[in-house]
């Protein structure tokens, strides 16, 4: 099997990702955990799948990459297959926001130090899980391509995570703290459309209202960058 290509989106995770033992969690075809290993990102890796098709598929790719020796595929949910301790760190890539945040609150004592997230939505929640849990934003991307993916890389630390200080926090936790400081034309434009989208519809005590001034408070802090 010659070495998989990946859409720009799962360029930009596996770019962040360098670990001895990487968990790929809700991998699909495993061509992530493929590439890493080739590439020598990861030294060895285990790859988990819930749906029996993918599975198989995830099964095939790696047999035929030849590397059954470095990447172990394994059928559950989440975290369930790893025992604490085995891998360094995990990918979560092409699910809901909500539904990454589910996982990682499932996941207990199973979670690595570091974990590299791309939702297919906002990833506000991950951002608010995060503070939760004790990890820090470390690094943050924004991928073009069907839609705006975001790309989150984030790390067990201690104490109040530095990359929201001196930032309106609702705006840092919806767009990105990391993102607001460095005013790509990407956030910027991705902040417009909700201004342009949010004005008609606010009004005092609608939910409208509260985004359409997380937004404001987002383009202050672009304008000012």
């Amino acid at each position: 099997m010659r070495t998989p290509s990946l859409d720009a989106r799962l360029e930009a995770v596996l770019a962040l990702i360098c670990a001895k033992a990487h968990a790929d969690i809700g991998s699909d075809h495993a061509k992530l955990p493929i590439r890493l290993v080739r590439e020598g990102r990861v030294a060895r890796g285990v790859v988990v799948e819930l749906n029996p098709g993918p599975l198989a598929l995830a099964r095939r790719n790696v047999a035929r990459a030849g590397l059954t020796h470095r990447l172990e595929v394994r059928a559950g949910d989440g975290f369930a297959p790893l025992v604490p301790g085995e891998v360094d760190s995990a990918s979560l890539t092409g699910m809901g926001a909500g539904t990454v945040a589910g996982i990682l609150r499932r996941a207990g004592d199973r979670l690595p130090p570091t974990l590299i997230v791309q939702p297919n939505d906002s990833p506000r929640p991950l951002r608010i899980w995060a503070n939760e849990y004790g990890y820090h934003l470390t690094a943050e991307r924004l991928i073009p391509g069907h839609w705006i993916y975001p790309v989150l890389q984030l790390e067990r630390r201690g104490g109040p995570d530095p990359a929201y200080l001196g930032l309106p926090l609702n705006a840092a936790l919806r767009y990105g703290p990391h993102l607001l400081q460095a005013g790509s034309a990407l956030l910027r434009a991705q902040v417009q459309a909700d201004l342009t989208r949010l004005t008609p519809l606010a009004r005092p005590g609608r939910p409208a209202q509260a985004e359409l001034e997380t937004a404001r408070a987002a383009l202050e802090v672009l304008e000012g960058a």
